[in-house]
């Protein structure tokens, strides 16, 4: 019964997913019925199939594609970490893609829609890996590991703000800080192959490990008495993480919560077994932010409200959710 109802979830949400896709096509400053939409989509004629092909379908790619990675890594992290709390920020991967991102635009070498920006993120995530792998080294334990990513974190985010602080004029400094707020606006096809190859190799290595995310619900001891080798495991996730959300943020600059709250909406559709909450998660990461780019182009107004604010609007709330919900299991549990 539990199976049948795993396969469900995921059956609705790939449906909700190609609704949401199409609803994408429809939305934005030149508003297209689903019919218009698809014909432009599929025949490329007219106005339509301009606006469509060439403006909308990479941005609604790109949203499914980066949410995808989100909550499939946030799924992960909290399977290898066995922490609901755990999200794909914790290995510095992110911040230093934002940071090198944020120094092309600072410093001159290209606008924030360039294509240079995403490169250098990509760069900058790359970097992150080889210096987490450095600092850590090849066997440390899951700790050290952590407490590395976070001082690249730490560090990266102060690279950033030293960027803004000399920025050399305040127009660029506010280029900055927008393009940190993240977003989908003016994103092509471009963007997308640039980013692809990044995100695939994300979701092998992340969906690879499974098996040993299942076996470590039963501890570390247990899992590797059961073939499982941990080094491995945690190397190719934090691998995974950093490739796929270091490129993602390299594309559309800081999404957050989307990492943390997909996995949590499918957890109780998919059971308390961590691999069972990969595939949901990830489409419910599709979800929360294509929704969310839906939103801001729904919403008038002269400039559109940066994605990144209505994840965090959206995610918030949850959060908070979750923790009185977590709170009154706990008050009402024997003492």
């Amino acid at each position: 019964m539990a199976g049948r109802s795993f396969w469900w979830v995921n059956a609705a949400l790939a449906l909700l997913l190609v609704i949401l896709a199409v609803v994408s096509l429809m939305v934005g400053p030149a508003g297209l019925s689903w019919r218009a939409a698809l014909h432009g989509l599929f025949s490329g004629d007219g106005a339509a199939g301009v606006i469509v092909r060439d403006i909308r379908l990479p941005r609604t790619l790109l949203a499914l594609a980066i949410g995808a990675t989100l909550g499939l890594s946030g799924a992960a992290l909290q399977g290898l970490l066995r922490n609901p709390l755990a999200e794909p920020a914790l290995f510095g991967a992110p911040q230093a893609a934002a940071a090198a991102s944020a120094a092309v635009i600072g410093f001159g070498f290209a606008s924030a829609i360039s294509l240079a920006v995403p490169l250098a993120g990509i760069l900058g995530a790359l970097v992150s890996i080889g210096g987490l792998v450095a600092i850590a080294g090849r066997r440390a334990s899951l700790t050290v590991t952590l407490l590395a990513g976070l001082a690249l974190a730490s560090f990266a985010g102060a690279m950033t703000a030293l960027v803004l602080n000399l920025a050399p004029n305040p127009y660029v400094a506010l280029e900055i800080a927008f393009w940190l707020l993240g977003s989908l606006e003016d994103r092509s096809t471009d963007h997308l192959l640039i980013a692809a190859p990044f995100f695939v190799a994300s979701w092998i290595l992340l969906a690879a490990n499974a098996r040993a995310y299942r076996a470590l619900t039963l501890g570390e001891d247990a899992a590797a008495s059961l073939g499982v080798d941990l080094n491995r495991v945690r190397a190719m996730v934090v691998v995974g993480v950093a490739l796929g959300v270091g490129a993602g943020v390299a594309i559309t600059g800081a999404i957050s919560f989307v990492g943390l709250v997909a996995p949590h909406l499918v957890r109780r559709a998919a059971g308390s077994d961590p691999a069972r909450v990969l595939l949901p998660g990830a489409l419910a990461g599709s979800a929360l932010l294509t929704v969310a780019d839906i939103t801001v182009r729904a919403i008038p107004g002269a400039d559109e409200l940066r994605v990144g604010v209505v994840t965090a609007l959206i995610g918030v709330p949850f959060f908070l959710a979750m923790i009185f919900s977590e709170r009154r299991v706990l008050e009402g549990a024997p003492s």
